[in-house]
């Protein structure tokens, strides 16, 4: 047989494989990037998770799940709560979680995203209606940290780690936005009229303090007199004083002092 004869037949043969080879060659070869792993099943067993880089799987055999490291973020949708001291808000949250073990998440939890969606809006009703609502409005890093504990608690089985929780939001009814907004301009007022009642306190303190020292020293009396002349002069031009001495009103104050005969 010649070669020319043999060649149809070798083509014939050399087709399939090649046709066999693009079909099967995808499914036997796959790229992880860093962040990714692969989560491996034979035979629907287990095998284990790999990655990254350049993976080989058996054909038919194997098949793989391909899962993020990367960290996720999900929105909690608006939840209508009641507070403890039966305040009715409505609040949103925000959940940042990433994927420690693929294997946990694939195995253990039909969908883990969904899951976790699910979990962070049960708790976030269940924390914030156990706390009043001045805890919500100022003590917003503590719930953060309560709810994080909780839902990373829940999730960890599933080879979730949650790493952030913030409540984005509250949203308080029209009435009691009035009643916090009356209450804090009453406060302000208290606040205005100490401080007023302190200022005045302070500056009878040292008028006492200042009357104390002139009574031991007249010169003193004299001093500051002069001073107040000087100081109206300069604001009044138009004004005119006529000086009378300190110790000439100091003899018609010991005349008022002495008995009548």
């Amino acid at each position: 047989m010649s070669s020319l004869e043999a060649l149809p037949r070798l083509i014939g043969w050399i087709i399939p494989v090649i046709i066999l080879a693009i079909i099967i060659l995808p499914q036997m070869v796959r790229i992880l990037r860093e962040y990714e792993r692969g989560v491996i099943f034979r035979l629907g067993k287990l095998a284990g998770a790999k990655g990254p880089g350049l993976i080989f799987l058996i054909p038919i055999v194997d098949r793989m799940v391909r899962i993020d490291m990367r960290v996720v973020t999900i929105n909690v949708e608006r939840q209508e709560v009641m507070t403890r001291d039966n305040v009715p808000a409505t609040v949103d949250a925000v959940v940042y979680f990433r994927i420690v073990d693929p294997e946990a998440a694939v195995v253990k939890v039909e969908n883990f995203l969904k899951a976790t969606s699910l979990i962070a809006q049960t708790t976030l009703r269940s924390v914030l209606g156990q706390a009043p609502l001045d805890d919500l409005l100022s003590q917003r890093d503590s719930i953060n940290q309560t709810l994080q504990d909780i839902i990373d608690k829940q999730t960890e089985p599933w080879g979730v780690k949650v790493t952030v929780v913030e409540v984005k939001d509250v949203v308080l009814p029209d009435t009691m936005k009035r009643a916090m907004a009356k209450q804090a301009e009453a406060e302000r007022e208290r606040r205005a009229k100490v401080v007023n009642a302190e200022g005045e306190f302070q500056a009878a303190e040292k008028m006492v303090q200042a009357a104390a020292m002139m009574s031991h020293e007249p010169i003193a009396l004299q001093l500051r007199f002069l001073q107040t002349m000087r100081e109206i002069s300069n604001e009044h031009n138009t004004t005119t004083f006529f000086p009378i001495p300190i110790d000439l009103l100091s003899l018609f104050a010991n005349k008022s002092t002495l008995p009548k005969s």
